[in-house]
């Protein structure tokens, strides 16, 4: 295929693969060859960078402008694709036969015709930017020193919302138009920088140096104060000093970019990844995003990061890092500098702090900041937000906060941020170079954890035995804060079997060790009957109020004075619920306090719903109204509804920041805590009249919102089936819903809902929240196709999802992180189920073993439909036992095989197998190394009468193949396309088989 042609066909993919990190630097880059090689006049550049008009817009006027230029301007085109694009980037792309050694040639015939200054400039510009990037200033100054340049043209070079590349290309496009001498004075100036060359930016002080000792000095004193604060557990590990040596267990850390495009399958991500080249996007950006769930494991993952880098163990790269807590960060009210910052918040030297920061500021990418908890921090980002340039000029800790983010301030230090998904909105997105996803534990984190948090292995294999006998136990404890309280509380739940209920609900595990904190101090004096709640209600009160006064002031810290002030005596400290503030308590002359973790402080603050018999009545309805509410004006982005605040006895709505994530698990807590399973427990601290109608103002609370979102739905296109897509609150009122463990609540709200497709892509599913959606949607009345693609489902979500398999006619479970024993579980439950007829799993981590399942399905179920296995590890030897249920099946009409590695020897099995059939439609085998055998063995599936579509893109079939195949198409009318772009035929064999068949697609 000619490149032109390449470049025709994937257009949108092109276009996708530079503009998907929003900047404009992959963009810039291309241009930059295209010019150095010739390919591009200087006013075709000019037409194609347009200030003002997007990325996107600029990329497409490129792609036309070298379509209408020919083939060979194509071909280099792709060549610059190819060495400007990250490789996650290039899969899926077609390069075409270039060569690098061709580029070359064309290159050095480029400089041999250019003589002039500025045609150098304009031959060697790719290099003259990277090595312009870290010379600005001497550039200008020389420019500046000989006439060239006036201070308005540095000006304009300097604008702040340049990245260091962009303005390397504005002073080269400023030379330009100054003319010739401006041209020779610039080359000049790099002659003489490259015969004299200042100390590379990425290189320590030269040893020996008094510099080099004092920096040496701070950099052990940074690693020893690191060291310190990170070698216990920093969360919800407060109480007992555990050591993040001995308890740390790896998290599952996934990239986030998704879309429709396929992932490249790699290996499990491990720490050293979160700052390094995987998954990069935007490589001009310097902010790393980790997001994840409250308990998902944030800031331990980073302390464990700090640790590690303290000890030298890791981030080797890094000369100094500065770690900093968002929660601390927001209780600064001073106008700090960026020195100040640094050396009052993380660590100040012993001496010479100029020449310190000095080495800071010229060395940028020797450091790395850390923020954690930036959804703790009640400031919004926007673009009006203030520019802040200057290192040395104080400004609002926010202010400094959102310039170093987003790059005006200390352009070229790595960050690394962790938030929960919501708190980042699309303005900070802009200047990532990347997000990460933290999943939380895998199966085996989970037994690893708990192995580490009991020695005593008989006790670990019991508690994990337990775990495995309750599979809604053993999805919550996918999360890291679940997994420890279930391990703290071991006694508690290895008890269950005396006559107690296993826990279930996330209720459940909270009053689980709120039952394991108060008994530890009662055993002190006497053993806890039935009325422990009662007996220990006034503590829960006071804690219950400063948690709820806190949410609704984003207040997640609290000083001696607001302990006083909700009646905390010391009593209630010494339970454990409240630990020390080690960062505040250390830089204050006073004690301040903040829960284990924060969802106990909404769990607290549930509590406090729910024992006050004083509370004003709306308190419930108005939590649960949160999500509808619009932030005003002039608010923080905190304030996304009115907090819930007590004052003098009244509640009352107050207009300070609150986070809706926070207070949204402070209604699910709620819901659980009113459930009839806890009336028993909860009636002798609270009037049964009392409960029941807390009770019921949930019920009727999740009533109205589910009906809400049942009154979006559209009407359906005709011909189309009718779907809901869930808005952001639909999972959370599930969530509540199973809290409450009442089937006839879940039973009335499905009734109300009448749909035919389910769909819940990008909604951060995992185990927990399938368990929630298996015990409502098996009430629905009518089958549904349930799609869960792009989530975390995992095999223990699988596990979970089985209850509701049999009202699901078709699910979806695209890159779920699903291997061979999840799919063995649903395999088992699906042939069971009537109508389960279609299942989608492109994108997981199948291989051969799951084949078997799969034929076993195909063989006992002559209902089924649908079987799409797109992008796993299937092999041959995979797709000939898939073969064998294919054999059998009298019903299939689509099979997806897209992205496997089943060869011609795996085409011919399922070629064999389907021979027959008179049921199939639709069959992908595209990119799975098939060749000519494997398309000659296909041919006779053409002239089944039903087959209307055959995908063999990307493959290695030759002439001989599609001979094959032409042959078979003369004898069906009924074949729509048979899809052969990117196999081995060349430009003119594509254009002959094109006459030939125009059914065939190249």
């Amino acid at each position: 295929m000619s490149a032109r042609q390449l470049v025709l066909r994937q257009r949108a993919e092109l276009l996708r693969a530079l503009c998907c990190g929003g900047s404009s630097e992959g963009l810039e880059s291309v241009l930059d060859l295209l010019l150095s090689w010739g390919m591009l006049f200087w006013e075709d550049y000019q037409n194609v960078r347009v200030p003002g008009r997007t990325p996107c817009a600029n990329t497409r006027v490129l792609l036309d402008l070298v379509y209408t230029k020919g083939d060979e301007t194509c071909r280099l085109l792709l060549a610059a694709f190819k060495q400007v694009l990250p490789e996650a980037q290039r899969a899926g792309l077609s390069f075409g036969n270039c060569q690098t050694a061709d580029i070359e040639n064309t290159r050095d015939d480029t400089k041999e015709l250019h003589g002039t200054a500025i045609q150098t400039l304009q031959t060697d510009r790719p290099g003259l930017v990277r090595r312009l990037r870290d010379r600005i200033e001497g550039a200008l100054e020389v420019l500046l020193h000989t006439g060239s340049f006036t201070p308005s043209d540095c000006d304009e070079v300097h604008l702040p919302l340049y990245t260091p590349s962009q303005q390397a290309r504005r002073l080269l496009d400023q030379v330009r138009s100054k003319g010739e001498p401006a041209a020779k004075v610039l080359l000049q100036y790099f002659q003489q920088t490259e015969d004299h060359p200042s100390p590379s930016i990425q290189e320590a002080p030269p040893k020996g140096t008094v510099l080099y000792h004092k920096c040496l000095s701070y950099q052990k004193k940074l690693r020893s104060t690191v060291s310190a604060q990170s070698h216990f557990l920093s969360t919800y590990g407060g109480t007992s000093s555990l050591s993040l040596e001995d308890i740390y267990t790896e998290v599952q850390l996934e990239l986030a970019q998704g879309g429709s495009e396929a992932q490249p399958q790699t290996g499990a991500l491990g720490l050293e990844d979160v700052v390094g080249l995987v998954g990069t996007l935007n490589q001009e950006a310097d902010t790393v995003l980790v997001s994840g769930e409250a308990g998902s494991g944030k800031s331990t993952l980073l302390q464990r990061l700090h640790l590690l880098w303290a000890r030298g163990a890791a981030l080797h790269d890094f000369f100094l890092l500065f770690p900093f807590s968002c929660r601390r960060l927001s209780s600064e009210q001073r106008e700090l500098s960026l020195r100040e910052l640094l050396f009052l918040h993380c660590c100040w030297p012993d001496g010479d702090q100029d020449r310190i920061f000095q080495f800071i500021l010229d060395h940028p990418h020797l450091i790395l900041f850390t923020f954690d908890g930036l959804d703790e921090l009640m400031q919004s980002f926007s673009d009006s937000e203030q520019r802040h340039c200057c290192p040395t000029q104080c400004a609002p800790v926010p202010t400094l906060l959102f310039n170093l983010l987003q790059g005006s301030l200390m352009k070229g230090v790595r960050k690394v941020v962790t938030s929960r998904p919501e708190a980042v909105g699309p303005t900070l997105k802009r200047y990532l170079r990347k997000e990460l996803l933290l999943k939380g534990f895998s199966p085996g984190g989970i037994d690893c954890f708990v192995r580490k948090h009991h020695r005593d292995p008989t006790v670990a294999t019991r508690v994990l035995e337990s775990l495995r006998s309750n599979t809604a136990l053993l999805g919550l404890c996918h999360i890291p804060v679940f997994c420890w309280i279930v391990s703290k509380c071991y006694k508690e739940l290895l008890g269950c079997g005396e006559g107690e209920a296993s826990p279930q609900t996330i209720t459940d595990v909270y009053l689980m060790i709120l039952q394991h904190f108060f008994q530890r101090r009662a055993s002190q004096r006497n053993t806890m009957g039935i009325g422990w709640v009662q007996e220990h209600q006034d503590t829960a009160l006071h804690l219950g109020q400063l948690a709820m006064e806190g949410l609704g002031a984003s207040c997640y810290v609290f000083t001696g004075t607001e302990l006083q002030k909700c009646a905390v005596t010391e009593e209630d400290i010494c339970m454990g619920f409240l630990i020390r503030s080690k960062d505040l308590s250390s830089s204050t002359n006073c004690k301040h306090y903040e829960f284990l973790h924060i969802t106990m402080q909404c769990f607290f603050a549930a509590l406090y719903i729910v024992l006050n018999n004083n509370l004003d009545r709306s308190t419930i309805p108005k939590l649960f109204q949160l999500q509808d509410r619009q932030p005003q004006p002039g608010f923080h982005r905190m304030c996304l509804g009115h907090c819930l605040i007590q004052q003098e006895g009244a509640l009352k709505e107050a207009n300070t920041a609150a986070e809706t994530p926070n207070l949204q698990i402070t209604a699910t807590f709620v819901s659980g805590l009113l459930s009839q399973r806890h009336r028993s427990l909860l009636l002798l601290s609270c009037p049964g009249p009392t409960l029941d109608r807390k009770s019921k103002q949930v019920v009727t609370c999740l009533s109205k919102g589910m009906q809400k979102h049942f009154k979006s739905i559209p009407r359906p296109v005709e011909g189309e089936k009718k779907s809901m897509h869930a808005m952001p609150g639909f999972v959370w009122l599930i969530k509540c819903i199973h809290e409450m463990q009442d089937s006839r609540i879940a039973r009335d709200t499905m009734a109300k809902l009448e749909v035919e497709h389910l769909k819940l892509t990008y909604c951060n599913i995992g185990p927990v929240e399938c368990t929630a959606l298996a015990y409502v949607l098996q009430h629905l009345r009518n089958p549904v196709g349930l799609q869960l693609d792009y989530n975390y489902v995992g095999d223990v979500g699988v596990e979970q999802l089985l209850p509701c398999l049999h009202v699901c006619h078709s699910v979806y479970l695209r890159h779920n992180n699903i291997s061979d024993e999840g799919i063995r579980k649903l395999i088992e439950k699906g042939i069971q189920c009537e109508r389960f007829q279609k299942i989608a799993l492109f994108n997981n981590k199948l291989t051969d073993a799951c084949t078997e399942c799969f034929a076993h399905l195909l063989k006992m179920k002559q209902n089924f439909l649908s079987l799409r296995l797109g992008n796993n590890n299937i092999t041959a030897a995979g797709a000939g036992q898939l073969a064998e249920g294919l054999r059998f099946n009298r019903s299939l009409q689509f099979l997806g095989l897209w992205g496997n590695k089943i060869g011609d020897k795996g085409a011919e099995a399922i070629a064999n197998a389907l021979k027959d059939s008179q049921t199939l439609v639709w069959l992908s085998l595209v990119d799975n190394g098939v060749g000519s055998a494997g398309a000659c063995a296909l041919a006779p599936l053409i002239r089944n009468s039903t087959l209307e579509e055959l995908w063999l893109t990307k493959n290695c079939i030759t002439r001989t193949g599609v001979e094959c195949l032409i042959l078979a198409l003369e004898s069906n009318t009924s074949v729509k396309a048979v899809w052969l772009r990117g196999n081995e035929l060349s430009p003119e064999e594509v254009e002959e088989m094109t006459q030939r068949e125009p059914r065939l697609t190249f």
